[in-house]
């Protein structure tokens, strides 16, 4: 057996027998290497038996997983997940409490929920067969949904710093029947250049950004009735993302799944400034990583060239925080139902062994952990919601079940008059 720490290559024996075949990675860490060649340089390593080394070698590639890209990757995706899930909430009291629903969410029924893994099959193959055909307009199409997702995302936070500071904030124009106030205006106006600036540099802290508002308002708009539409959803989807990444190349020559993950679309903003011959054309990436993941450097605090190769980077698809977050936005929903007073997040802190929130929160973190930490130990791509799936949903039935709530959570609430009307449930 040979394990490869740092460039250093020890040979083991055991029984006199050397086991050449398998070799182990530690992690990408010289902190790391430099601590696990002391501690083999310091024993007798052929005294060292193989299944020890073999744990050993897990062992240390796990601790990958403390290293700064992969903890910023599980923090970012726990709290995007979380708040996708209380931002829909406060959204839909937001339309019922204004009575303006021309805005109101979509309530997925059981033939909708079936229709998106299908959609999605369809999406990836077309992307997988004409990405760079087409590229180019989805950047544009992209671009124009980061831009009304991080509106979504920024307004309430502008008017709550509105109406703490008192400022007149008169209208100022009106535009597809609804009217703009000075405030509004000037934060669209934010939002058009942060997108402009992802365009023109791609970079991964916008790339995230917008990435994140895009989670975060789909969760919001897009909502499911009950546990049994949830489930019917979480499974499709969860054989879907098996399906793609460990069985597509059986049928399609590659793994379709991470081929469209790691695609780099062409910008538009660089083939517009180079067939005008435009200055300042070096400034502008001609690569971009869309906003349809999160992203991080393997080496955070390390220089990242924009547009440089995807194997620099860890990843998360928007789809693996937003389909769980949607399953926190019910129970959320549902915890806010049972309780008389209005969630927020003290009384959500307070209330922590009453709320399914905080079963499946946390089920979601060890999940993606789980995932990554798979992903490690076998050096190949994990599809996520193999483990999410069962690390969230599984929590809210079992809890929901001994509570003898499972009924309730399972067909929804029985809907109120206003409910059938506006359809605002979660």
């Amino acid at each position: 057996m040979t394990m490869e720490f740092g460039g250093e290559v020890v040979a083991l024996s055991s029984n006199g027998i050397e086991l050449e075949s398998q070799r182990f990675q530690t992690p990408q860490s010289p902190r790391l290497h430099g601590f696990l060649c002391s501690w083999f340089r310091g024993r007798d390593i052929a005294a060292l038996d193989a299944h020890v080394v073999i744990v050993m070698g897990s062992i240390w590639n796990l601790l990958y997983l403390l290293e700064p890209a992969p903890v910023s990757l599980i923090v970012t995706a726990v709290g995007v997940t979380f708040g996708s899930a209380f931002r829909a909430l406060n959204y839909g009291k937001e339309m019922e409490r204004n009575r303006d629903f021309s805005e109101a969410s979509i309530t997925l029924d059981r033939s909708q929920a079936l229709m998106i893994p299908v959609m999605s099959s369809l999406s990836l193959l077309l992307m997988f067969y004409l990405f760079t055909s087409v590229s180019q307009l989805l950047t544009v199409f992209t671009a124009v949904a980061s831009v009304s997702s991080l509106f979504f995302c920024l307004s309430p936070s502008v008017a709550y710093l509105k109406s703490q500071l008192g400022l007149a904030d008169p209208y100022v124009s009106r535009c597809c029947s609804k009217s703009f106030t000075r405030t509004q205006g000037s934060l669209l106006v934010l939002c058009i250049g942060t997108v402009a600036a992802w365009l023109v540099t791609g970079h991964w802290i916008l790339n995230n950004l917008l990435g994140i508002s895009i989670c975060i308002a789909f969760v919001s708009h897009v909502r499911l009735p009950n546990i049994k539409v949830c489930a019917m959803l979480l499974v499709c989807l969860f054989v879907y993302d098996i399906f793609w990444v460990f069985f597509s190349e059986r049928f399609f020559g590659a793994n379709v799944m991470v081929s469209v993950a790691t695609q780099q679309a062409s910008n538009p903003v660089h083939t517009v400034a180079n067939s005008l011959s435009l200055p300042g054309l070096q400034m502008v990436t001609k690569k971009l990583e869309l906003p349809v993941k999160i992203v991080f450097p393997r080496n955070l605090f390390g220089g990242v060239t924009p547009g440089g190769s995807t194997r620099d980077f860890m990843m998360l698809g928007l789809g693996d925080m937003a389909i769980p977050a949607m399953l926190l936005a019910l129970v959320l929903c549902f915890d806010y139902r049972k309780s008389s007073n209005t969630v927020n997040l003290l009384d959500m802190h307070s209330s922590k062994g009453h709320k399914y929130i905080w079963y499946a929160l946390p089920g979601y973190a060890i999940g993606l952990v789980t995932a990554l930490a798979a992903g490690v130990l076998t050096q190949s791509p994990q599809p996520a919601l193999l483990y999410l799936v069962p690390s969230t949903l599984g929590p809210i039935v079992v809890i929901s079940w001994i509570r003898k709530e499972l009924a309730e959570l399972w067909d929804g609430p029985l809907p109120s008059f206003n409910d059938k009307v506006h359809q605002i449930e979660v």
